[in-house]
């Protein structure tokens, strides 16, 4: 990841389109990460499914940061087939 955002004890992991972000979250649940996602377009009208947007963050303990990264790139390929 190129740059991380600080949100006090909670840092960014993955950047995306909603169902992307949603995806990664499941994935992250899956492995015992509890997460959150944060919609970061506010104020722009946008769809789920929308390829442009990558305004949608999900959001881990900072820990569980090295963990969620790990599980997030084992995952990729699963993302990229969608």
């Amino acid at each position: 990841m190129a740059t991380t955002k600080d949100y006090g004890s909670l840092v960014e992991v993955f950047r995306g389109d909603l169902w992307e972000a949603e995806l990664v979250k499941g994935f992250l649940a899956a492995n015992g990460v509890q997460s959150m996602t944060k919609d970061e377009t506010v104020g722009l009208v946008t769809s789920p499914y929308n390829n442009g947007g990558q305004g949608v963050v999900v959001l881990v303990n900072h820990e569980e940061q090295v963990f969620a990264e790990k599980i997030i790139r084992e995952n990729r390929p699963r993302l990229n087939n969608r």
